[in-house]
């Protein structure tokens, strides 16, 4: 078994020349507010899928430490570890030789065998991998980061009701969509 370890566990050398940070008093945090956590579900080439909860900041690295961490027979080569784990996403670990499988939901990485959003699902086509927000089904839309069910219904009915997308910058009119969203689906869609 390959073993990862969370950012916070791995030993990372002390620049020469830098200052040593001095302590200073934690902030005052008010108890009534939750904790802002990620929740991912990890599947595929790891010791123990399962749905994790991690830290805001979380990434994939951290995601597979908390499934325990790579099987003997994953390939690593087909995911990037430092990328930020998105909440509600599924991140799916191929074993060597294995093509990830296209599902609703499974992230694979863009541009790792065309990407979980390419190919001959009808949105990427020609594309090179993108998922055209006017023709793209509600599971295509589920393959992109932070879109789940509720989301891409939305972002059909806005479709529905404006006629379609004639630019990509419009996907900021549908609810719930943010700058932070917006800036994750960007590279990852077209008109």
């Amino acid at each position: 078994m390959l073993a990862l370890q969370p950012r916070s566990a791995v030993g990372v050398p002390a620049a020469a020349g830098l200052a040593t940070p001095t302590p200073t008093a934690a902030p005052e945090v008010s108890m009534d507010v939750p904790a802002a956590g990620t929740l991912v579900h990890v599947l595929g080439a790891v010791e123990s899928p399962g749905v994790y909860e991690l830290g805001p900041d979380a990434r994939v690295v951290d995601a597979i430490a908390a499934a325990g961490g790579l099987a003997d027979d994953a390939d690593t080569a087909q995911i990037n570890l430092a990328r930020p784990a998105v909440d509600g996403e599924q991140i799916y670990v191929p074993k060597v030789g294995e093509t990830p499988p296209e599902a609703p939901g499974v992230a694979a990485e863009p541009g790792a065998n065309g990407g979980a959003n390419g190919g001959a699902n009808g949105s990427g086509a020609g594309d090179g991998g993108l998922v055209n927000l006017n023709t793209a089904s509600a599971a295509e839309l589920e393959t992109l980061p932070r879109i789940g069910p509720a989301m891409a219904q939305r972002i059909i009915d806005y479709r529905d009701a404006n006629g379609g997308f004639s630019a990509i910058d419009e996907l900021k009119e549908v609810s719930g969509i943010g700058d932070a969203t917006f800036e994750q689906l960007e590279p990852l869609v077209t008109v």
